[in-house]
């Protein structure tokens, strides 16, 4: 019995106790170490574990030049991440580069930007056959200042919401629980509205999916009071104040891998004139990482 249904309380309750047993609060519990640019066995079977338990893993490359694109790709792969999304802004590989850019499309994008990124998941924006399930984000190097994420897992999320009132939940399930508004670009619409659901139970692996922004700009909720609530009770878990929220300032040659947990990240300055630029590679999937069972 899949313990994300409402209806279904004794194997949430039995769910909910398994993963909240030694769940990690700290990024250091999260860490993997990567000797080479394959990952060994037993690296591999770390990866999968973190990400079976907390949705998300922070690894880290004993030799930061060996965080290239094909890395990326590889380190996909392995852990069962076989299809890229190619998005507007993606590099030719369907692998973004992450960095601040004044012209172009990408300018008026704000993760190409040093201004902050507010919570979110990936793709919430996407159509139900191409939604995110799983990220990969390279840090090639970091910002001159600032520049922290912070990540929150959605079945963690889950809980706390649960916890508080069922009817949340129930109400972020609805299919027309939150709506995009279209893309439109120079008279054209390069995407049109996208209504769908906050959480959501994946079809292939019957774990939990989340799409959320905590944008307060083209961002169209259900107009009822349940949902209402249901906002605010989300917005009100994603502080630091929350033990759940992983705080973490990536370095070069380490990268977040994860289940589209829900994660933002600081603003940050870069450094022009020495070169100190912040580059990531980010790759998004359709796929999710392996489970570990």
């Amino acid at each position: 019995m899949n313990p994300f249904l409402l209806d279904n309380d004794s194997a949430y309750r039995s769910w909910r106790a398994e993963k909240l047993e030694s769940y990690p609060q700290f990024a250091k519990q999260l860490f993997v170490k990567i000797a080479g640019n394959r990952l060994s066995d037993q690296e591999y079977q770390q990866l999968r574990a973190l990400c079976d338990k907390a949705n998300m893993a922070i690894y880290q490359l004993q030799d930061p030049e060996l965080g290239s694109k094909e890395f990326v790709k590889e380190l996909g792969l392995r852990l069962g991440l076989e299809h890229l999304d190619g998005n507007l802004c993606a590099d030719d590989d369907s692998i973004t580069s992450l960095q601040v850019m004044d012209t172009g499309r990408h300018a008026g994008y704000i993760p190409y930007t040093n201004r902050r990124l507010s919570w979110h998941t990936d793709g919430y924006y996407n159509l139900p056959e191409r939604a995110i399930r799983a990220i990969v984000m390279h840090c090639v190097q970091d910002a001159a200042e600032g520049g922290v994420n912070m990540l929150l897992d959605h079945e963690i999320a889950y809980i706390q919401l649960r916890d508080q009132n069922p009817e949340i939940i129930r109400a972020l399930m609805r299919e027309d629980a939150m709506t995009i508004p279209p893309n439109i670009e120079d008279g054209q619409t390069l995407r049109t509205a996208q209504s769908g659901p906050v959480f959501s139970i994946d079809p292939s692996s019957q774990r939990l999916h989340m799409r959320f922004s905590a944008r307060t700009r083209n961002i169209i909720w259900q107009d009822d009071d349940i949902t209402r609530e249901a906002v605010a009770c989300i917005n009100a878990l994603l502080t630091p104040d929350n033990p759940y929220v992983i705080e973490y300032r990536l370095k070069p040659g380490e990268g977040i891998i994860c289940n589209n947990v829900l994660h933002c990240r600081t603003g940050f300055s870069d450094d022009q004139v020495s070169g100190h630029t912040r580059l990531l590679f980010r790759a998004r999937y359709y796929d999710r990482v392996k489970d570990k069972y």
